[in-house]
């Protein structure tokens, strides 16, 4: 029996979210990709720009304002912030949005004014966006709505490991650090001195130090969801690999708990998950345990000082950080069942 399809278009397909966002959708069972837009490699074929997809039918790469709207049903955002909130915006009404620009992140323009530098040109499209951490938001992602925001990649990593305790009061609000890591894939498919070979082989270096924009993302879904401001001390690093993400978050417990509970409400929030997990005891999740899936693993550890423990969670940053995550956010707001299209397995070696 034929299965009826969604008809999508993915804007930003030269990059490497738009690239695993094209791979992961050829599998998927219930979406055809209709429509490739990317700028900078506009009139090439796909496998002209990814050699790895050239063995599939693809669409040709156009610039974003050739792409014929009539008959597409969603579109998924690669786009650069700034240039997601004018593209997006000007689609027609019954085109679905799922973003991976910060533009339909924050509840407030003014924070995110401040964040990025730019007034936000749309802002009265802010409250009817929905943030697609998926475990933590399928009530409203279910109710389908029309923009789907999704989270920054170490957002994603972190909100995943610190949520169930702190909404549970068991990791205080304040002095929580966050030391997170990343590969060169996360800072994007452009060339930029930093991100050469001989600068970023064999090395690791921070970067955003106190500044990274992240952080106010995070700070915003922690206050959200607790109710309370919460602020944190957050900082990235890149590390001489292609993807992987590993976040360390060195948080402050509540009197009288200890790292044992904070590891079995963890364990108990995720439970059934599909793609969250709660590693063995003992275990150090590596980037390497969930590389190329939708998969974060994560664990606890006590702290050598008291009243302290440490919460480490892993992800890959293009596929649970940007693509897979928008694809499990698709599959959410439509119904289907929420793993579709999903299923790789964690590449090992």
């Amino acid at each position: 029996m034929a299965v009826s399809r969604l008809n999508i278009a993915v804007l930003g397909a030269s990059g490497y979210i738009g690239a695993d966002l094209v791979r992961l959708a050829i599998g998927h069972p219930f979406v055809r990709i209709v429509a490739l837009a990317g700028d900078s490699r506009a009139g090439q074929a796909m496998a002209e720009s990814f050699p790895h997809l050239g063995f599939y039918d693809l669409p040709p790469i156009m610039r974003a304002e050739e792409v014929d709207w009539a008959g597409i049903d969603a579109a998924f955002g690669c786009l650069p912030h700034g240039a997601s909130e004018n593209v997006l915006s000007a689609l027609p009404g019954n085109v679905r949005i799922i973003d991976h620009s910060a533009d339909f992140r924050f509840r407030d323009p003014a924070i995110y004014a401040e964040t990025y530098q730019r007034a936000h040109s749309r802002p009265d499209l802010l409250a009817d966006a929905v943030y697609g951490l998926s475990e933590w938001a399928r009530p409203a992602l279910r109710k389908s709505p029309r923009i789907i925001a999704c989270p920054g990649c170490y957002p994603t990593a972190t909100l995943l490991a610190l949520l169930p305790g702190m909404i549970a009061g068991l990791i205080l609000p304040e002095d929580l650090i966050i030391d997170a890591k990343s590969g060169v894939s996360g800072a994007g498919r452009w060339v930029k001195e930093a991100n050469l070979f001989a600068e970023i082989g064999e090395s690791a270096h921070a970067y955003g130090v106190g500044t990274h924009r992240h952080a106010p993302e995070i700070e915003q879904e922690l206050a959200l969801a607790t109710g309370s401001p919460v602020r944190i001390n957050f900082t990235p690093h890149l590390l001489p690999m292609s993807r992987g993400e590993i976040v360390t978050c060195h948080v402050r417990l509540a009197p009288g708990v200890g790292a044992d509970d904070l590891r079995a409400a963890i364990g108990d929030r995720y439970r059934d998950e599909p793609f969250v997990h709660l590693a063995p005891p003992g275990l150090s999740p590596a980037t390497r345990h969930v590389r190329g899936s939708n998969h974060c693993l994560i664990n606890v550890f006590p702290d050598r000082i008291a009243g302290r423990a440490i919460v480490i969670a892993v992800i890959d940053n293009l596929v649970k950080g940007s693509a897979g995550q928008a694809i499990q956010n698709l599959n959410l707001a439509m119904g289907w069942e929420e793993t579709s299209g999903l299923g790789q397995v964690p590449l090992f070696p």
